[in-house]
């Protein structure tokens, strides 16, 4: 969660909700992996108690964060977030998408490539209108995952790849191979979400992230943070991704 000096959009209960104060937007990047005290929140920000607590109650209305009181001191407060981290803006890359666009100029030879293509372009068409859909893309894809895992049976690390290998490769995702399962690093060559895109400087598969953390929350019982280091966003003729 990187929203700094940007606007940032939480999904609610309620619906999505936008964010740009500076103070806010520090308060909730602090919240995103676990929960904080009032102390922690005040001591991470700088700010003076009367302002975070200003803060506090303008996202617990916004119902972004809730506070629960410790039962055995009740002067002692934790916020947690209780709202989802969206999305948020970007400088506008229309170059990537402009590339997408051409591709439909002329005939695909199957409708796989078709497919593809009408992916990578929608994906490059909300960053040609400065809205970074990372976040969203992973949390899509990790529902995606867990239900992929449905299909599968393996329980251990090594089992279990094997399965999603056959999957990619099944369905046309691309050739996925692991390089170490301690740690475990993925590579993805031909991946249905980058191939044929030159270096734009930043990576793309943050779909791909979320399923892989997907699968492997339904099958090993596993909250993980896969990230993806390489990248043909970033220049490289293949996917890279790492368990952290």
């Amino acid at each position: 969660m990187e929203p700094d000096g940007q606007t940032a959009l939480f999904s609610t209960l309620n619906g999505i909700i936008a964010i740009d104060g500076p103070v806010k937007l520090q308060i909730m990047e602090f919240l995103y992996e676990n929960a904080q005290s009032f102390d922690d929140i005040v001591k991470h920000t700088g700010k003076a108690k009367s302002t975070i607590s200003v803060h506090l109650k303008d996202l617990k209305a916004s119902h972004l964060l809730e506070e629960h009181v410790d039962p055995d001191d009740r002067r002692k407060k934790t916020y947690v977030m209780c709202s989802q981290y969206a999305a948020c803006s970007q400088k506008p890359v229309f170059d990537h998408y402009r590339k997408n666009l051409e591709e439909f100029t002329s005939s695909f030879d199957s409708e796989g490539k078709l497919l593809r293509s009408i992916f990578q372009t929608v994906q490059s068409g909300f960053q040609a209108q400065g809205f970074n859909h990372t976040p969203i893309m992973e949390n899509i894809g990790q529902d995606i995952g867990m239900k992929i895992a449905e299909t599968f049976t393996s329980t251990d690390i090594e089992g279990l790849f094997e399965e999603v290998a056959d999957y990619w490769q099944r369905h046309k995702m691309g050739k996925l191979a692991i390089v170490s399962h301690d740690p475990l690093i993925i590579n993805i060559k031909d991946s249905f979400i980058c191939e044929g895109t030159k270096n734009i400087g930043q990576t793309l598969c943050s779909f791909n992230e979320g399923i892989l953390q997907g699968i492997i929350l339904n099958r090993l019982k596993l909250q993980c943070n896969i990230v993806e280091t390489e990248c043909c966003g970033t220049g490289y003729g293949h996917c890279l991704f790492v368990m952290q």
